[in-house]
């Protein structure tokens, strides 16, 4: 019995092990030219789907996943570059459904704020603690002074 259950483990563990991404793509969706084919997956992994977030559309099961997959393969059927396919469906959804963003001066001035900020906050501290000043010190008295607590400490 033992010796059973550990080798179901075994092939369970194996399963998982050697299980790749689940692909979303149903059969209907499927290009018959393989090049088309493996074109529009090569798109689909870089296009976030906009219901899961974290998955590209190539592997959510979610509706606008698969309108967007079904969209890609019918603009590289249109005869559409990939480059061309990737700006048509930026310009519909935005910059958020690419998972790689492009880089732009707005993305970087989103990224580099933050450290600006530090650096900045950094930069203010320094200079203003060397900008400090010691407070004159009190304790110290002048020459009058000086002879007058002489004078009364004698006293």
């Amino acid at each position: 019995m033992s010796k059973r259950l550990s080798l179901s483990s075994l092939v369970l563990l194996l399963a998982l092990v050697f299980a790749g991404a689940a692909q979303a793509v149903k059969p209907d969706e499927v290009l018959p030219d393989p090049a088309l084919e493996a074109r529009a997956r090569a798109l689909s992994e870089g296009l976030r789907c906009m219901v899961c977030q974290n998955q590209s559309i190539d592997e959510s099961d979610a509706d606008l996943a698969r309108d967007l997959r079904i969209l890609v393969r019918q603009r590289l059927v249109a005869g559409d570059s990939d480059q061309q396919v990737m700006d048509y469906i930026v310009s519909r959804y935005g910059e958020f459904v690419l998972l790689q963003p492009r880089f732009s001066l707005r993305n970087a001035l989103l990224w580099g704020t933050p450290a600006l900020l530090l650096l900045a906050g950094g930069i203010f501290i320094v200079l203003s603690a060397r900008s400090r000043r010691p407070a004159s010190d009190s304790s110290t008295l002048s020459a009058e002074e000086q002879v007058a607590l002489d004078k009364m400490l004698r006293d």
